[in-house]
């Protein structure tokens, strides 16, 4: 996995909260971390399509149904990481996230999230709208390479 391989990421600065006394960070922070790289894609997605995960969808939802994520180095407080994201798959009713997660050039956790498009209510998948796709694969083909961005923290 690349960077090269994504077209959107957004910073984050490691907080103390987030590291055990030796100053690494807890494994299960990740996917906070992955979480707050999804915000921030569709932050980006927004401004640059107008479109939101809920907007239109007439109370529907993307719901989270699998996360994977593969440790390969640790993260250490106050480190600057870069979360990159893109969606790699679209289903009928759900679509995948592929996540890496960057200290500089050094990838220490890659994985996917996989979200199914369903009714707010009953939670049965529905059909991810065309037009939301067609944002995404618009925003995906002329996203920056690097998204500026505050580090979160």
């Amino acid at each position: 996995m690349d960077k090269a391989d994504f077209r959107f990421s957004t910073p984050l600065r490691v907080r103390w909260s987030e590291a055990d006394p030796q100053g690494i960070v807890f494994n299960g922070h990740y996917l906070n971390y992955a979480d707050v790289g999804v915000t921030e894609y569709y932050r980006a997605l927004r401004a640059a399509a107008g479109v939101q995960p809920g907007e239109g969808l007439d109370g529907s939802e993307f719901f989270a149904v699998r996360t994977l994520l593969d440790y390969k180095a640790s993260a250490l407080f106050d480190d600057l990481l870069d979360i990159h994201l893109r969606v790699s798959r679209f289903g009928n009713s759900s679509m995948s996230f592929v996540v890496g997660i960057y200290r500089e050039d050094t990838l220490l956790v890659s994985g996917e999230i996989v979200y199914v498009h369903a009714d707010q209510q009953t939670r049965r998948p529905t059909p991810i709208p065309d037009a939301f796709k067609a944002a995404v694969r618009s925003f995906e083909s002329c996203a920056p390479q690097e998204t500026a961005g505050a580090a979160q923290g």
